[in-house]
């Protein structure tokens, strides 16, 4: 595990505990968006509400699983016999989501560096009430590395939500799921694209500027769509589909804000500690620009670019 994963797994193992779930409204907006993005794709309208994966695109693979936001909805749409596993680098957030879907907890290799994997039987849908998938597997790993030594052609279907900005290597990790699908699989994912926080960057900007200082940008940096469109070609994806979406978000004030993406465990910040610049008076200064740049009614507003993109 590199350095910056073991930061980013201690991260979400910290905001597993109640802290995502109760501030992840764009998470579960961009889930949304991706559950009806892939029935549409597996199951062109006009489709039942009882619309199933087909055979073809089974098992599922699913990456970043978190608390369970996307695993609930895509085991709901397995058929009869239908088989998942659920990854996630954050054991806590793993146990989140088998919570979530009302799962006993498997047996697990807790003294073992490798990979974890457990079973589970999942318990019938609310939204499928006549269906129960078989099972759900949970598999604690870093996809980056897992994902380089799985087998090949494994997969029907791969979807990810809110995970893709987190990959430190994402050309090379493309080329290694592109192995994982089976012959017309599909990759089907939801991140964030780079006009995400733009209120924040500009405020931090100014922030800078006022000091006299070169700005640097604070958080993560998104890929846009050309650039995972380019990654895609280039790891043998011959036919790629993008939706690009904007939503914005309002907060009473910029602490609060900042407050709730801490406890998103999403507070990785590549900005480095500039000589003679203090960190608070640099805060100050980007909250004084945010709120009076972009305050409105009481309020602030946050920008989130949500990049839903289909692969095969």
């Amino acid at each position: 595990m590199t350095y910056l994963s073991g930061r980013i797994r201690r991260q979400f193992d910290r905001s597993a505990a109640g802290l995502y779930d109760q501030n992840a409204a764009v998470q579960r907006y961009m889930t949304a968006q991706l559950v009806r993005l892939i029935r549409d794709e597996l199951q062109p309208p006009p489709h039942s509400r009882l619309a199933r994966i087909p055979a073809n695109h089974l098992p599922v693979l699913e990456i970043g699983c978190g608390t369970g936001l996307l695993t609930e909805r895509l085991a709901a749409l397995l058929p009869p016999g239908g088989e998942m596993t659920a990854a996630d680098l954050s054991p806590a957030m793993l146990e989140a989501a088998k919570k979530r879907l009302g799962a006993r907890s498997g047996g697990s290799d807790r003294g073992s560096g490798a990979p974890r994997e457990s079973s589970v039987p999942t318990p019938a849908s609310p939204e499928f009430p006549d269906t129960r998938p078989d099972s759900v597997r949970f598999l604690q790993a870093d996809i980056e590395k897992w994902a380089a030594d799985a087998p090949a052609s494994s997969y029907g279907l791969i979807a990810s939500s809110a995970c893709f900005q987190w990959f430190t290597r994402p050309a090379q990790t493309l080329l290694h799921l592109r192995r994982l699908l089976k012959p017309g699989g599909k990759l089907m994912f939801a991140t964030f694209g780079p006009a995400t926080f733009t209120e924040l960057h500009r405020s931090f900007d100014k922030a800078y500027r006022s000091m006299e200082v070169p700005p640097q940008r604070h958080g993560l940096s998104f890929h846009g769509v050309d650039e995972w469109t380019d990654m895609l070609r280039q790891a043998g994806f011959g036919q790629i589909r993008t939706t690009r979406l904007v939503r914005t978000e309002y907060f009473p004030n910029v602490a609060l804000f900042l407050k709730s993406v801490k406890a998103l465990g999403a507070s990785t910040t590549n900005a480095l500690q500039v000589p003679g610049v203090s960190p608070r008076r640099l805060f100050g200064g980007m909250f004084e620009h945010y709120e009076k740049d972009f305050g409105t009614q009481g309020r602030i507003p946050v920008t989130y670019e949500l990049l839903l993109i289909r692969a095969t």
